[in-house]
């Protein structure tokens, strides 16, 4: 008998760090959202649910990536430089119009990742360093590119930042329909399957004749898309391109709804709503403290308490 309680009581506390591992970050955004639809002046408006989810979408976005690439035991710290760059080649491309602009920054972030993944897949650098490379190297290359902030009045662009469809900012539509892509890619799909296992056990899948290498730079690539349509629909809601400062602390942030949304760091699983969950929390969190008149550095010390807490639990439950 003296042996069943404490080891009933450590069942229960690895039952409560599993739930908290499984729902906590869903938890935490319901317990944030009642708070403010208490306390906070003007909350429950429209306006602001619209606010919050602009701001929030280009943080979504470049999450997705960043969770697959996570999913593979990696990490990609040239997302915020690689939005940098979309705003450069937008508008040195702008033009020729709207659509060459925005297709030939989709594709400056294809070839970012491409760099990014050629070096973890192929040359066998590791990721944080080659990524963290990037990180200088692209945002130096976008202010080469564009010294300093351009606006424009390209109606296109404009309506992309600032239009919605059926009452739904496109941004935010945009976002919604990326969570939903990537949501498949990773359910339903042979690739999804084969980036996980790859994340779980990279020697295994090699030896498995999985197409390792093949899938690595394919994530990387998947990963400079996303943070270059976060660059392009950033861009065009600023109606200016500023590659000095879009983008920065990105990859901090997207790490951030990664982790906190319950993908593990260690990779071999990708938490697509969680991460988005995640970025939502980060986002509520920050608002709330703005809405209170309270300072910045708290939003810093509140987010990095939740990321202490999330990694806290992945650890405890394997």
């Amino acid at each position: 008998m003296t042996e069943t309680v404490p080891a009933r009581g450590a069942l229960d506390r690895a039952r409560a760090v599993a739930w908290l591992q499984e729902y906590g970050v869903y938890a935490a955004v319901v317990a944030l959202f009642a708070f403010n639809a208490v306390f906070t002046p003007h909350f429950l408006a429209a306006d602001n649910f619209r606010t919050q989810l602009v701001q929030v979408a280009p943080i979504v976005i470049v999450s997705l990536g960043m969770a697959l690439v996570i999913g593979t035991e990696g990490i990609d710290l040239s997302v915020g430089s690689v939005m940098a760059l979309t705003a450069s080649v937008v508008a040195l491309y702008l033009g020729y119009g709207a659509l060459p602009a925005i297709a030939m920054a989709l594709l400056a972030g294809a070839l970012v990742g491409a760099a990014g993944g050629a070096l973890v897949a192929v040359v066998g650098v590791q990721p944080i360093v080659a990524t963290l490379a990037l990180l200088v190297g692209v945002r130096g290359l976008a202010n080469v590119f564009l010294p300093q902030l351009r606006e424009f009045t390209n109606p296109t662009l404009v309506a992309l930042g600032s239009e919605a469809v059926a009452g739904v900012p496109i941004v935010v539509a945009v976002a919604a329909a990326l969570v939903a892509a990537v949501a498949f890619l990773v359910r339903r799909t042979t690739f999804g399957r084969q980036l996980v296992a790859i994340g779980g056990n990279r020697a295994a899948s090699r030896l498995s004749g999985l197409p390792v290498r093949r899938v690595l730079l394919a994530v990387y690539v998947l990963s400079g898309v996303l943070a270059a349509v976060a660059g392009v629909l950033a861009t065009s809601r600023l109606q200016a391109s500023d590659p000095t400062s879009l983008g920065l602390f990105m990859e901090l942030s997207a790490i951030t709804a990664v982790v906190v949304g319950g993908t593990p760091l260690s990779g071999g699983r990708v938490r697509v709503l969680g991460t988005v969950m995640g970025a939502l929390l980060m986002q509520l969190l920050q608002a709330t403290l703005i809405k209170h008149d309270l300072p910045q550095s708290w939003t810093q010390m509140a987010q990095a308490v939740i990321i202490l807490a999330a990694v806290y639990a992945a650890r405890e439950r394997r």
